[in-house]
Order: structure tokens, then sequence, then C-alpha cells
């Protein structure tokens, strides 16, 4: 959620109450995950779209005002109009059309093909690590890659006698990897607008945490991999590769936003003009099917935005930060370092607590943002570094609930139970105790 200020009335003291909405929220999106997934039904968490869940949460929200109707909507609306809102939403649909475009144009089958001519015949596991991880880092999704690198991975691994729960361990771990680091990524779009920094700062304080926990994963996999295969000659187009490279140079370059996706987009349209007989009606048809992939999420933080925005003029977001500000004050009686690194572990508890209850890294994030920017404007955390903070823990927990859409994804393609895969979704556990020692010990400038 992130911070509105432009409503007309003064907000109320801190309220417990106007949580209420928040918890309806999270009571109706989990309880019918688990009814769905008492009754066996594939995805049971995502049967009951998040947009619809919340609507009853805003008519609660309206009900709990305090303010004239007329008052209560344009509070409503404001929030919903943020600046940040309406930048994020725009981001969502450039991310996912550039991806959309690009897909259709070649560019996963290009890179998927390059990352196999290079993976050694011994290193199946950390290779496929690595290609996940490059295509979710260039797709900004870990759905997407999961869809794309999982039927092969699964026919390697039946090829070399791997083990199918440390294949999809592997995959799994490389997706969340380049999810958490790409600069097109929902994750870190609603990171970064959230507590208001550049996405290349994000991106280089993301990698403080994940270049070691990448090493040592490599090193994990590198270690169990016994098995070999010998994969056939590919046929990569290099061309097709470019459009991923340029966005991933473009981006940590420091160039905006708007302008690294819209160039993206236009490459991936070029390339396919180029190698394939790709029209422009095509072009534009997948430009809009993209902009459909992130209808979800688009209408959901607009909402949210709403909500937030309401909950914040009745005093239910000053509560959770009062309470958050306790414990910080019995864990951490002294300022400076202690208070900051104390206030991280708040944002980091709020989000993985979050993430476990709706499933969604998004989502959690975006719900968490007003309080993790409070935190850090009260405890000196600078906006580079919450962002990143939110970012990694929501990837850890998205990680390793079995009721998560990327385990449940990769255990259909492999075949074995979503525990089985996030069992071996060993980057997220090393992650976690990374990131944990990393805030703990890590010296503040």
């Amino acid at each position: 959620m992130t911070q509105n200020n432009t409503s007309p009335a003064v907000k109320a003291p801190a309220s417990f109450v106007a949580l209420l909405p928040l918890f309806l929220f999270l009571a109706l999106f989990i309880g019918a995950g688990v009814y769905f997934q008492s009754q066996g039904v594939d995805f049971a968490f995502y049967q009951l779209p998040s947009p619809i869940a919340i609507l009853p949460a805003i008519v609660l929200a309206i009900l709990l005002s305090k303010q004239r109707l007329n008052q209560t909507m344009n509070t409503f609306m404001a929030g919903i109009g943020h600046n940040n809102i309406i930048a994020m939403c725009l981001i969502y649909l450039l991310a996912g059309a550039f991806a959309a475009v690009a897909s259709a144009t070649g560019g996963v089958d290009a890179t998927v093909a390059l990352g196999l001519q290079l993976i050694p015949a011994n290193l199946l596991l950390p290779g496929f690590f690595i290609i996940a991880a490059f295509i979710a880092t260039a797709m900004g999704t870990s759905m997407g890659t999961i869809a794309a690198v999982a039927p092969i991975a699964l026919g390697v691994a039946d090829q070399a006698g791997i083990e199918l729960p440390l294949m999809a361990g592997s995959v799994m771990s490389g997706a969340l990897f380049g999810d958490n680091l790409s600069i097109i990524s929902d994750t870190t779009i609603a990171a970064t607008r959230t507590q208001g920094c550049e996405m290349r700062d994000k991106f280089r304080e993301n990698l403080i945490f994940a270049i070691p926990a990448a090493i040592v994963t490599l090193l994990l996999f590198g270690f169990l991999s016994s098995g070999q295969a010998e994969l056939p000659p590919q046929e990569v187009d290099f061309v097709k590769v470019l459009p991923y490279l340029s966005i991933l140079v473009l981006a940590v370059a420091g160039l905006n936003v708007f302008v690294v996706l819209a160039i993206g987009i236009l490459l991936a349209g070029i390339t396919g003009f180029v190698t394939q007989d790709y029209s422009l009606l095509t072009f534009g048809q997948d430009i809009y099917k993209g902009f459909g992939n992130m209808q979800e999420i688009f209408i959901l933080s607009m909402l949210v935005g709403g909500l937030a925005a309401l909950m914040q003029q009745q005093g239910g977001l000053s509560f959770v930060s009062q309470q958050i500000e306790k414990l910080i004050a019995r864990f951490s009686r002294a300022k400076g370092e202690a208070s900051c690194r104390a206030a991280e572990l708040g944002m980091a508890g709020i989000v993985a607590l979050t993430n476990s209850c709706v499933a969604n890294n998004t989502v959690s994030i975006v719900v968490s943002g007003d309080i993790a920017k409070d935190l850090a404007a009260k405890h000196g955390v600078t906006p580079k570094r919450a962002a990143s903070v939110l970012d990694i823990f929501a990837c850890i927990i998205q990680g390793l609930i079995p009721y998560g859409a990327q385990a449940l994804l990769i255990a259909s393609h492999f075949k074995i139970s979503p525990l089985e895969a996030v069992a071996n979704t060993w980057y997220c556990m090393i992650l976690a105790l990374v990131a944990v020692v990393i805030v703990i010990l890590r010296p503040r400038s």
C-alpha cells in the first residue's frame, strides 16, 4: 500500500478496528484457498481472484468510516489515484507488454537454447539454475520462467536420471532469484514505488543479499549433480536474445524505467519483423495481450491503494506502526544502527507474515509498503534498503510455501508434490539465512 496524504479530512487516532477490512480481505482470500485445496482443486489459492476478495473489505472500510459518504469516497479515490499507484500500474502494463512481445517473437526459446548450449553435461542442476535465473531477470516473472523452462528441465532430468524434486528445486530457485532482481518484475515495481527509490539502486542493494546466496546455492546444486546427459546441439538465434540483454543494461545504467520498457518493446517487435513473419497487427495484438496478463495485479493495486487510504485515514496503519515501534523499543534500547536493524527486521516480519497469508509476493509488498516506509523514515533506513528488504523476504516466503503459484505450477509439470518442490528450493532457504545475517551485521553508512 502507498501512503496517501491527499484526503481533506484529519486522520483519526490509532485504531485496531480500522484494520478489520484488511483482516476480512485476508480471511476471504485464505479461506477460499484452504477450502479449494481441501477439495483437491489445482491452484486452490487462485480460484477466488484477489480483486474480488478485496471488494467486501472496501465496503466494510466505507461503513466504518466516520466521514460523510462523499468525503469517504474522495479519500478512497485519492488513494486509487495516488501518483505512486498510477505509476506502478503503468509500469505493470509496459512490463506485461514487453514479456508478451518478447515471448511471441522467440526470445524465451532463444535464451533457453543459448543456456542449454553452455551447460556442461555433469553440471545440469546449477546449469538450469543459471538458465532460469537469467530468463526470470530478463522477463521479470518467475511464473513465465517456470512455464518456459520446466518442460525442458523435466526431459533432461529423465534422461540424466536426476531426482525430479532436485531439478524442480533448481529451476524454481533460479526463477525466484531472477524475479527478485529483475527491474521489470512486479515485486520490484511495487517495492520501489512504495518506498520511493530508483530501480537501479534497489537492484544494486539486492545484489548484496542475492549474490552470496546464489553462489552457495550453485555450489550446493553442483555437489548434488550426480546425473549426466549429452544434450543435443542447440540452434541459437542471438538476435532474439538482444531485447532481454538491452533492457538489463539500460536499466542498470539508470535510464528511466518507462523509457527502458518502451525500448524493450520496440526492440522485441523489430526482432520479430526481421527474423520471422511478424506483422504490425500481430505486434499490436501481443502488446494488448501483455496488458491483459497484468489485469489482476493492475486492478488489485488500485483497489489496495484506495483501501490503504481509508485505513490510514481511520487510524489503522498508525495502530500497526505503534505496535511495531513497541517491539523495536523492546529489542533495541539504543538508537542508530541498533534501531535501524530492528526496523529492518520488523519490515521483514510484516512482509513475510503477509505473504504467508496471501501467497502472493507482490500483494504482500503492496500491503506492507506504507508501514515499511513509515518505519524507514523513523529509524533512518534508506528507501533502497527498505525496498530491498521487502522484496527479499517476500521472495523467500514465496519460494517456501507449498500453496504458492510457483510451487503449484512446477509440481504440476514434474508430477510431484508441491511440498517436494519447496523442500528443494535451496536458494530461498540460503537467502533467508544470508539476509538475516546481513541485516544484523552489516554496518550502516
